[in-house]
């Protein structure tokens, strides 16, 4: 009785478990390759440089490190002795340009009585030739004193011709137009933009915040500042996403729009909804300063990661996130494995 059931239980534990463990094996692996997870996540912001578009002493820091604010609110103030006495002499040489100007015309009315004068006296030359001419057909003068007139009335000619070519050339100076505005000519034009420019110089003076964020490394009183040199640091608070890095092949089925459930290590009891918003054109090698050169001598296959930018789901309860939190992320592809991949 008892070496009965002896090869029914080898049966049972050599053939039927192993069948069972096998077939639940394939029916879990069938089941399963839905779901895309990494744990190399890490939380990203966006990280604003703030600068003074003017060169200039830092008088006044506003902010606090790791204070937040809000966008529009100011930061810092550079000096404004400098930018005042630049407003100044942009001021006197405006003063200068319209002085210039009004000179000009006042010496253009001065050459157009010269020149006035100067015809006068080349058309009284032009008639002393004509007599000596008659007189010395007649013998009564002498071929010099009919030469003298001669040049005299060379000379009044080119007395004139060149008087009216510096009319011209003050017309020119002038714009083309005496009459012209003051206003429109090009010395003054200049004048006035180099004071605008001043101005706005001393209108940003006081560098705001461009977005609502919290300060890194605000710069310190007595500083001096390069204008477009960074100063500080903005981490925007607002609307941050995370950076998973899968590898190339755990890409095959991620798409854009499928939901994801995140996971930060520094709230280990809390999840996060969220949504495949795009994947890099291109591998995280690519970007690196120094790209990897697989071209040359040994070469050893490494497996590339792609970055896979996740949006998250606002939540009115949700803790602050922190720019390089790291991560565990699973997205849900919709994809599932059959016997044919398998086989491949």
């Amino acid at each position: 009785m008892s070496a009965a059931p002896r090869p029914l239980l080898r049966f049972v534990l050599l053939g039927v478990v192993p069948l069972a463990l096998a077939a639940g094996g394939l029916w879990l692996w069938l089941q399963g390759g839905g779901t895309a997870r990494t744990d190399n996540a890490y939380v990203k912001t966006d990280k604003v440089p703030v600068s003074a578009a003017v060169a200039g002493t830092v008088q006044a820091v506003l902010v606090a490190e790791n204070q937040p604010v809000t966008a529009g609110q100011p930061l810092f103030r550079l000096d404004d002795a400098p930018l005042r006495v630049a407003l100044a002499r942009a001021e006197a040489r405006v003063a200068q340009a319209r002085a210039d100007v009004a000179a000009l015309r006042a010496g253009y009315r001065a050459r157009q009585a010269e020149i006035a004068l100067a015809r006068t006296r080349f058309a009284f030359a032009e008639r002393e030739q004509r007599r000596h001419a008659d007189l010395a057909a007649r013998q009564f003068i002498s071929a010099a004193r009919l030469d003298e007139a001669r040049q005299a009335t060379a000379l009044a000619a080119q007395q004139v011709v060149a008087i009216e070519r510096d009319l011209q050339r003050i017309a020119e100076t002038l714009g083309g137009s005496v009459d012209a505005p003051v206003a429109r000519h090009p010395a003054v034009l200049a004048a006035e933009a180099e004071r605008m420019q001043a101005r706005l110089d001393l209108d940003r003076l006081e560098v705001r915040a461009p977005i609502a964020g919290t300060v890194s490394r605000p710069p310190k009183p007595g500083q001096y500042l390069a204008a477009g040199a960074t100063a500080l640091a903005l981490v925007a608070s607002d609307e941050p996403w995370i950076e998973a890095n899968f590898t190339e092949t755990e890409l095959t089925w991620i798409r854009a729009g499928q939901p994801v459930t995140v996971r930060i290590d520094t709230y280990p009891g809390r999840a996060w909804r969220g949504t495949v918003d795009s994947l890099s054109p291109a591998t995280g090698a690519e970007f690196s300063v120094i790209p990897a050169q697989n071209a040359s001598g040994n070469w050893v296959r490494i497996a590339q990661r792609v970055p896979v930018r996740i949006r998250l789901e606002p939540a009115a309860d949700a803790p602050v996130l922190r720019a390089g939190l790291s991560a565990h992320v699973a997205i849900e592809t919709g994809h599932r494995r059959r016997l044919a991949d398998l086989l491949r």
